[in-house]
């Protein structure tokens, strides 16, 4: 695939490393080269601050075309939400009229990707994915693959608000020393009927 890549921080490289080593072409628009990225890709990564998302998306034409949201509206030390109730993908969508809007990867921390390996205590890390367009799905969830990781479809963009909270609390667990893990049991003892 050709990717464009919006933005150039640590997510971006992290992610975007990870996709040229699987063998994709990689087009990276920092402020001012947003346009070409976009008309680049297949699917464009929009790796940038909640802050920037008006600037960097609102003169550029994305009808058509697959956007993966990768971004959180929170401040990792505190943990607190900076856009209200408003899902940073709905926002996205909405500033890139007829993009085809996948909310993934804003789970982890760039190091997550960054590394060489996606296996953790036995289990694959999944990818939870939230979008409407089967066709954007498909094409992240071989995105995902190509990481070493399992897509997981979490519904519709609208479902994007609890997987955005989840990654603010979950960090803010995380930031203070708590495994998150802790608070939720394997699949197989949550399902365990007893005896």
């Amino acid at each position: 695939m050709r990717i464009g890549i919006i933005g150039a921080g640590q997510m971006a490289r992290a992610l975007g490393n990870g996709w040229a080593a699987a063998g994709h072409e990689l087009r990276y628009g920092g402020r001012g080269e947003v346009r070409e990225a976009v008309a680049f890709g297949d699917v464009t990564l929009l790796a940038v601050p909640v802050s920037a998302l008006a600037e960097v998306l609102g003169e550029e034409d994305f009808e058509g075309r697959t956007l993966i949201d990768c971004t959180n509206a929170f401040e990792p030390d505190g943990g607190s939400m900076v856009l209200g109730e408003d899902a940073v993908a709905e926002r996205v969508a909405e500033l890139a009229p007829g993009a085809r809007v996948v909310k993934a990867f804003n789970l982890c921390a760039a190091e997550v990707w960054e590394a060489d390996e996606r296996v953790f205590e036995g289990r694959r890390l999944a990818v939870p994915l939230c979008g409407d367009d089967a066709e954007a799905l498909a094409a992240v969830e071989q995105l995902v693959r190509d990481l070493k990781a399992e897509p997981v479809r979490a519904g519709g963009l609208n479902r994007a608000r609890y997987l955005e909270a989840m990654s603010a609390f979950v960090v803010g667990l995380w930031f203070a020393g708590v495994d998150a893990r802790a608070a939720l049991p394997p699949l197989e003892a949550a399902f365990a009927i007893p005896d």
